[in-house]
């Protein structure tokens, strides 16, 4: 899946100008350290050739909203510019990593536009963004820790490598909220990751699993102390820096490819039209 695929021209003409004026770093500079300020909702860190990006909204435990989405998009289509840069890093400020999608934000779109268009705008966006994630050339690591839920845990999940802290707290609870499991597309991904007859069961109990089940189900790789999170994301971390770029992102390219013809299927605007009618009919059902 080439990079032309996993962005719209929206979004290339959305960062166009910032990345040919402010990149995350100069080609010269190979032992770069900084943290770039440019996100309203993200902290991200550029160390070397280890991209740190950081979900931050204290305010909604990092609720996945349109703005998290738009930052997203620019940060890894940035990074994904940028050759000096290997190994993205996906994490949570604060107690949690996201409680997943920001259903304030559902209902406020639908309120202002009742015709849905807001909404599948929004989640078309989200589409685009699992896509991106999911065909990165970069390794990405999930670092999780805390509550771990919903498009949350989809965002963690298309991550290559997973390791969470041992107070993680996993749920998909979209059927207990009244709405299929259909963000981002990432259903195909759970399923194949977690095993079909253990993804059913959680999504149609809506159960709450822990840090040691989701290790049993490979929806983690590793389970450590809260302490050692940052230790073990470096012991992936520091030796893929030493690996050669080329070899690396071919690499990556090969582990797509191969991915995806052994998946049940891929996400698409079915899951997206879906959402948003199941939102809007449940919308209208609350209005007296």
């Amino acid at each position: 899946m080439g990079t032309a695929h996993r962005f719209s021209p929206d979004d290339v003409n959305a960062v166009d100008s910032r990345l040919r004026n402010d990149p995350f770093r100069c080609a010269e500079s190979e032992e770069r350290s900084r943290h770039i300020n440019s996100y309203k909702t993200l902290l991200v860190t550029l160390e070397s050739s280890v991209l740190t990006v950081q979900l931050n909204i204290p305010e909604s435990d990092n609720a996945i909203s349109g703005q998290v989405l738009d930052d997203l998009l620019d940060v890894l289509f940035r990074a994904e510019a940028d050759p000096g840069i290997r190994v993205l890093i996906l994490a949570g400020a604060g107690d949690d990593f996201s409680v997943g999608g920001d259903r304030t934000e559902f209902s406020t779109l639908l309120a202002q536009d009742p015709s849905g268009e807001a909404l599948s705008a929004l989640l078309t966006k989200a589409e685009r963004l699992c896509d991106a994630l999911r065909g990165t050339e970069l390794v990405t690591i999930a670092r999780l820790h805390g509550r771990v839920i919903g498009a949350g845990l989809g965002l963690a999940v298309l991550c290559d490598l997973r390791v969470g802290a041992d107070n993680c707290r996993f749920r998909m609870p979209e059927l207990g909220l009244g709405v299929p499991p259909a963000w981002g597309g990432i259903l195909p991904r759970l399923l194949r990751e977690g095993g079909q007859p253990e993804v059913r069961e959680l999504l149609l109990t809506c159960a709450a699993f822990d840090a040691s089940k989701a290790k049993e189900l490979s929806l983690l790789n590793k389970v450590v102390p809260l302490e050692q999170l940052d230790s073990a994301v470096r012991e992936w971390s520091k030796p893929l820096t030493r690996r050669s770029p080329l070899a690396l992102r071919m690499t990556k390219k090969a582990l797509n490819a191969y991915g995806n013809t052994a998946q049940l299927a891929v996400g698409s605007s079915f899951d997206t039209a879906l959402l948003t009618a199941v939102l809007s009919a449940r919308e209208l059902t609350r209005r007296p």
